[in-house]
């Protein structure tokens, strides 16, 4: 990554968010000046990955798919730059290997000593609630000892409603951090009840924060086929 594109996008696109939404950010002091840490967040709306980077009092770097990376021309151009502006590094999404990639790539931000934010939800919530996490993140700061702050996002979702191009001025943010959280005590990565204990612990610290009703199941989308369909409703560990 291009540090110094970073910094300087950092800076003007923070200038211009602190104007459009007038962010109200509390617990900024919770987060680790230095050292791998991850911000585990809600996800209501696209520009979280905005909010979360511009409220944060050191860099803030999340995966973002490939395609916005690869496009040609002056909006090729202007989509990389603005993505890198805003630390996002791009990861190729999917199951199976790429899922694995993403994973290895988000533990070398960690390694580097920086900070990495993250969903558990794994998509966007379009209702408003606060779904079940998956194990993931968990997985992740149980394997690399990073701490995890927890963070609530509040009306982000108003600010810029999924489908619109364009942002509302009437709406203001709250981002919310919260104190860091060490899952190790639950155990290893390897164990698929230290993984749900702490995933479990994680989303309880989001929705103390955030204020969400909480759905109680996955945030999953609708399936496309019946093997997909089939596929949710057996058993099995989202991660």
């Amino acid at each position: 990554m291009n540090r110094g594109a970073y910094s300087l996008g950092r800076l003007a696109i923070g200038s211009v968010a602190r104007l459009i939404y007038r962010p109200h950010i509390e617990g900024r002091e919770n987060i680790p000046r230095s050292g791998g840490v991850i911000l585990a967040s809600n996800h209501l709306s696209f520009i979280d990955s905005i909010a979360i980077p511009v409220a944060a009092p050191r860099p803030v770097h999340f995966l973002a798919k490939s395609s916005y990376f690869d496009g040609t021309g002056f909006s090729g151009w202007a989509s990389r730059t603005f993505f890198t502006s805003i630390g996002a590094i791009p990861v190729r999404r999917g199951a199976g290997q790429a899922a694995l990639d993403a994973l290895d790539q988000q533990r070398q931000i960690l390694d580097q000593g920086r900070a990495v934010a993250l969903y558990p939800e794994g998509t966007r919530s379009l209702d408003g609630r606060l779904y079940k996490g998956r194990t993931g993140v968990a997985f992740l700061a149980l394997q690399t000892g990073a701490p995890v702050v927890p963070v609530g996002l509040i009306g982000t979702d108003k600010a810029l409603p999924k489908g619109a191009k364009f942002p509302s001025r009437k709406e203001r943010i709250t981002v919310r951090f919260g104190e860091p959280i060490d899952v190790t005590r639950h155990g290893s990565a390897d164990s698929g009840r230290a993984r749900r204990l702490a995933t479990d612990e994680i989303m309880a610290a989001i929705h103390a924060l955030s204020g969400q009703e909480l759905a109680g199941v996955y945030n999953e989308a609708p399936a496309q086929n019946p093997i997909e369909r089939i596929k949710q409703v057996l058993p099995h560990e989202r991660r």
